[in-house]
């Protein structure tokens, strides 16, 4: 009796795979699809995407910028505090989307808290005889800087905030 001597296959010839064959032949299997390096697209379309808490680091910086440059009304008053935002988001706001949209937050919030601020002062003298004419101008102002500072850290983090008590009158 003749033994059969069994011959080993040949292996696949890299011409005979199939693309997705390939692929998945570079890639470990243990790696899952959420492990895996996105494309540059992949990643700018996160950066940049509305709703996005991963937002490029220039923008939030800026971003940032535009809410704390409303601290100009403290150099200009009355006007300074619209001007600063104004200033910045005009700058970059073809740059960066999400500055575009902190930029329209941070002068609308502004242009509120001025006009709040305005109706305030017109009702000072009549409301000044109850002892309150006073206190609804510093509150106004207590507002607005500790709204203010939260938008700048939120707009640091990436987060799109959104002021209370503003009137939208940029869209």
């Amino acid at each position: 009796m003749a033994k059969e001597e069994e011959t080993p296959e040949p292996a696949e010839k890299p011409e005979d795979k199939t693309p997705a064959e390939e692929v998945s032949a570079e890639k470990p299997e243990s790696e899952t699809p959420a492990e895996q390096e996105p494309s540059a697209e992949q990643a700018k379309a996160v950066q940049e995407g509305p709703g996005s808490k991963e937002v490029n680091k220039d923008a939030r910086m800026w971003a940032m910028i535009c809410h704390l440059s409303a601290l100009a009304g403290l150099v200009v008053p009355v006007i300074g505090c619209i001007i600063g935002p104004l200033i910045v988001w005009q700058i970059k706001k073809e740059e960066f989307p999400f500055v575009d949209e902190q930029g329209k937050e941070a002068v609308n919030f502004q242009i509120s808290m001025t006009l709040y601020l305005l109706i305030s002062a017109i009702l000072w003298i009549p409301l000044s005889f109850v002892c309150i004419g006073i206190l609804i101008p510093v509150a106004i102002s207590i507002v607005d800087l500790v709204f203010l500072l939260i938008a700048a850290v939120k707009a640091n983090d990436g987060h799109h905030y959104r002021y209370p008590l503003t009137i939208r009158f940029i869209k």
